[in-house]
């Protein structure tokens, strides 16, 4: 009995003092793998944050440009037309197209059975 029983304590002592060994000292990273917490943001502080870095990324792309002498010119502006010229200009292709597919220059998809 008494052999089991020394043979059972040193077996878990030996289980024991691995997981004794393997436990970290103190609360310090040693290897700096976990971040130090830190309090969450606002919303308001994240919105500024990310003005300033859209704003560096601005400035960052125009100076690579300027050394590269990339720089994009401006196409120009659209046209916008109004609702009432849209509507005309629909109106005048859809008549040019009816008049097209009467006369056989459109076909209409289906092929002519003979």
């Amino acid at each position: 009995m008494k052999k089991i029983v020394l043979s059972v304590s040193l077996a878990l002592a030996s289980l024991l003092a691995v997981n004794a060994y393997a436990q970290p000292k103190g609360e310090a990273d040693p290897a700096q793998s976990k971040a130090i917490p830190s309090a969450k943001a606002s919303s308001a502080e994240k919105a500024a944050a990310k003005a300033t870095r859209k704003a560096e990324g601005k400035a960052a792309v125009k100076e690579s440009a300027a050394a590269t002498g990339t720089e994009k010119e401006s196409a120009g502006v659209a046209k916008k037309a109004t609702k009432a010229e849209r509507k005309a200009a629909a109106k005048k292709r859809k008549a040019a197209a009816a008049e097209a597919a009467k006369k056989g220059e459109i076909s209409s998809g289906e092929k002519p059975t003979k």
